[in-house]
């Protein structure tokens, strides 16, 4: 801890808390602990490694706080969960492998029309239509679970925005489907954080205060969500997801 800089660690902390105060509910949070990490000077693959050591620490806070309120559905995430896992986990290998960058013109497109479809269908997701489980519902579930996951592990920016597209056109609202993502997300987020512990691309001086801050920060946010319903969640997920196509957009044209 003698080399750690005090000032840039309570940045790091500040940064930490707003990102996961958004992620808890939506995903996205990257957008802000990323860059804020980069300022440290680490290393990129250190400072993705340490991210995601952090945002796996928030990712859990907030899988607690929604499973406690009942916004999880139990029996369909934990067919799911271990799906996700594994996704992300030959995701992580198969970057190692193949460079992702690829994909970042598709992402965009995907995010885009995610963003509209969500923007002009205004009472979607207000009130939950599941149903309950069926085959068909059992079999798109898990090909979702296993693909988002494998995307968290290769790529990874709009992965919350995907899983919670993807809830919602389950029939879940806005909330129960931002709860059961966040059980996926941390699923695909523990896959991805063994992955670069192993690698030796974590610094812990740095990603368990800012982990610590996350976890505040995601309590915060997912007891908010819960208590205001869609009427918070859905213009905090269009306006991340356009966040998170403009970021694309301008590391595509950059």
């Amino acid at each position: 801890m003698e080399h750690v800089d005090m000032n840039m660690l309570m940045f790091l902390l500040a940064a930490g808390f707003i990102a996961s105060f958004i992620d808890s509910v939506v995903g996205g949070g990257g957008l802000i602990s990323v860059p804020a990490l980069l300022f440290t000077g680490l290393p990129s693959h250190v400072v993705l490694g340490t991210n995601k050591l952090a945002s796996t620490m928030s990712s859990l806070t907030s899988t607690i706080s929604f499973m406690r309120s009942g916004k999880v559905n139990v029996r369909l995430v934990k067919y799911l969960f271990p799906l996700s896992l594994i996704g992300s986990a030959i995701g992580a290998y198969t970057v190692t492998k193949i460079p992702p960058e690829f994909l970042k013109p598709l992402v965009i497109t995907l995010l885009t029309l995610v963003a509209v479809y969500t923007l002009f269908k205004k009472d979607w997701g207000s009130q939950s239509t599941y149903k309950g489980m069926t085959r068909k519902i059992a079999y798109l579930s898990a090909t979702i679970a296993l693909i988002i996951g494998f995307y968290d592990g290769f790529f990874g920016p709009g992965t919350g925005s995907f899983l919670l597209f993807s809830f919602l056109m389950l029939g879940f609202d806005f909330v129960g489907a931002a709860g059961n993502s966040k059980v996926l997300n941390f699923g695909s987020n523990i896959a991805g954080m063994v992955t670069f512990m192993a690698l030796g691309s974590v610094n812990y001086a740095y990603g368990i205060p800012m982990g610590l801050a996350m976890i505040a920060g995601a309590i915060f946010g997912s007891r908010l969500a819960i208590r205001k319903g869609s009427t918070y969640v859905r213009p905090l997920f269009i306006g991340v997801t356009a966040l998170l196509i403009g970021k694309q957009l301008w590391d595509v044209l950059h």
